[in-house]
């Protein structure tokens, strides 16, 4: 995971030393505002990961921003805010954040030269509004560690070094972003599993716990034997690059687009799926993604067969305090009947296991990654058996 926090280092250090430098990259279909500007203030909203967001200048060293959902309520509660800023002078700049068909959720974290810190922030009684103080000088600010296109695909190229294995597209989105892909192992080995992950743009501890995981199995890609499996890491990218809470371009949640099928993203990896010679199987699908506290949600008893839940026994059974630092609920339960989520569909399409890997939004960083890593050995070894 290091290069998450290199990253991060690279955009308050390009920030800090050259202020005209947007540090994060900016597509041209990348929905933007204007700056927000006192005489010696600048925020601005023009790079990958920051939503348009309204600012109003309230001190010459004070602004508040409002953060909204991207489409119509209802929409989950997870609101995204991301801005960089210019300070002159020598006092920090207060910021506050007011909430539209929501609360405050994400505590603010500032880029810094050791990666990602949070900032202390006075929320309100009703979580409506968050007031915190940024320094002077030069600095980016997001609800989470900001995680774009450009670090997914340095985590595709590098796990493509180490496996040997092809980075691919399965499809695009709906701003023409490539929704790509690895598969590791051999592409003739008859037991598929299948990750997905960054369905919901705002759920980055998702995305390292899946980063991490991802890690161990392309070390591995030599010896998997009868198992391949397929990485699809950022299934929602115009969601991640606009700055959504939830859905994507065409303000769906494809998370309730399993089964539905409304939008490219999730038609892509029901065409590749579609693909697989008859001798190739889904055989586990796992889901990467973050909320309130570490759980899977799992098949509950009148779900599973009695092989999913000797496998579910295998993997994760009795596991819940073995990891330091990172301890886990299961939840066997459907959460969302009905719903068409990835986790029923590929149940009930493949009748197989198919897990929510849920991180908790505080999880220590590196805790959750040890797990992952060490979740990724637990599994193939309980494919194994």
């Amino acid at each position: 995971m290091r290069h998450l926090w290199a990253g991060a280092a690279l955009l308050a250090g390009g920030l800090a030393t050259a202020a005209c430098s947007p540090a994060p990259p900016r597509t041209a279909s990348a929905a933007v505002a204007g700056d927000c500007r006192s005489a010696s203030v600048t925020l601005a909203f023009d790079f990958d990961g920051a939503p348009p967001m309204a600012c109003a200048v309230t001190g010459e060293r004070a602004f508040t921003l409002l953060v909204t959902p991207e489409h119509a309520p209802p929409i989950n509660p997870s609101p995204w805010y991301a801005f960089r800023y210019i300070a002159d002078g020598d006092a920090p700049v207060s910021v506050t954040l007011r909430y539209l068909e929501s609360g405050h959720r994400y505590a603010p974290k500032l880029a810094t030269d050791g990666g990602w810190r949070v900032l202390e922030a006075e929320v309100s009684a009703d979580g409506k509004t968050a007031r915190f103080d940024v320094p002077p000088g030069a600095g980016l600010v997001a609800a989470q560690d900001l995680l774009v296109p450009l670090q997914t695909g340095e985590a595709l190229a590098r796990w493509s070094k180490t496996s040997g294995a092809a980075v691919f597209p399965i499809g695009s989105s709906h701003d023409g972003r490539l929704i790509e892909a690895i598969r590791l192992g051999r592409v003739d080995a008859p037991r598929l599993v299948v990750l997905i992950g960054r369905q919901h743009p705002p759920e980055v501890t998702g995305a390292i716990a899946m980063e991490a995981f991802v890690d161990a199995l392309a070390a591995r890609a030599g010896s998997l034997g009868d198992v391949q499996v397929l990485v699809v890491p950022m299934l929602n990218p115009d969601g991640v690059v606009r700055g959504h809470w939830r859905a994507n371009r065409g303000a769906v949640d494809l998370n309730r687009d399993w089964g539905p099928f409304t939008q490219p993203e999730t038609r892509a990896v029901k065409a590749w799926l579609g693909t697989l010679p008859s001798g190739v199987r889904p055989v586990l699908m796992v889901d990467f993604h973050s909320t309130g506290r570490n759980l899977f949600y799992v098949q509950g008893p009148d779900e599973a067969t009695p092989a999913q839940a000797a496998f579910l026994a295998r993997w994760l059974g009795g596991k819940e305090e073995a990891f330091p630092g990172y301890p886990f609920t299961l939840e066997p339960r459907n959460a969302n009947p009905g719903s068409g989520t990835t986790k029923n569909w590929f149940h009930q399409t493949y009748a197989i296991p198919a897990y929510t890997y849920e991180v908790g939004d505080n999880a220590d960083r590196d805790a959750a990654a040890a797990a992952a890593r060490a979740l990724a050995a637990d599994m193939l070894e309980a494919l194994a058996e």
